[in-house]
């Protein structure tokens, strides 16, 4: 999970109010058109785990359940392009046990997740020393309601196996801190950074990268 930019409302959601459409109200065109939009946000992936949503593994995600607030079925600031694994991410937050306020989650287009986060390369996620004790209960939280740390699943060997890639690229990018000035050093990172941008676990990588765990 990474911040992500917000883009303009795709015009097509103009065309429905809560209370008299319903979702699946909405036609093939328009949802296509909400992609879009969304895949402008977020890319290919997973807006929660990060991990590749190709056509067929792919829904539109309401992150305040429609069926529990009927008022934000249409919102674009509500949506999001999830995966479709039933025990993480979208589909889990919305069978996930026990009462929860999203409020409490943390929202990826309007918080930053590396304020409460560190991907580590073994595929774990460890909360942020130093943060306070409602930013952790916050990202407590949205680690329980998106199924995002099992302790051992699928998405950590997943997060695991994209960062196996990066630990020697890691390794030699930190052997020459000492070789540059701090701008040319910089400038090695910010190359290697860009280079993975749009790749599936991009802040596992990322943060490897960074040598952040």
């Amino acid at each position: 999970m990474h911040r992500l930019n917000r883009g303009a409302v795709p015009p097509c959601l103009a065309k429905y109010r809560h209370g008299r459409d319903n979702w699946s109200s909405l036609t093939a065109i328009d949802r296509a058109e909400i992609w879009q939009a969304l895949e402008r946000m977020q890319g290919k992936r997973c807006a929660y785990c990060e991990a590749d949503i190709a056509d067929g593994r792919r829904h539109i995600e309401h992150f305040v359940q429609k069926g529990r607030v009927s008022r934000v079925t249409f919102l674009w600031d509500n949506l999001f392009g999830s995966c479709n694994r039933e025990d993480t991410c979208g589909k889990h937050k919305d069978h996930a046990a026990g009462h929860y306020n999203s409020e409490d989650l943390i929202k990826p287009d309007i918080d930053d997740p590396d304020d409460f986060f560190v991907f580590v390369a073994d595929g774990t996620i460890q909360l942020r020393q130093g943060i306070s004790a409602e930013q952790q209960r916050r990202a407590e939280e949205t680690l329980r309601i998106f199924n995002l740390d099992a302790e051992h699943g699928a998405l950590r060997r997943m997060r695991q196996a994209a960062t196996t890639g990066y630990l020697q690229t890691a390794e030699e990018l930190w052997s020459l801190v000492d070789e540059f000035s701090d701008e040319e050093w910089q400038q090695l990172l910010d190359e290697e950074l860009a280079a993975i941008a749009h790749h599936s676990f991009v802040t596992a990588i990322r943060h490897t990268l960074c040598r952040m765990s």
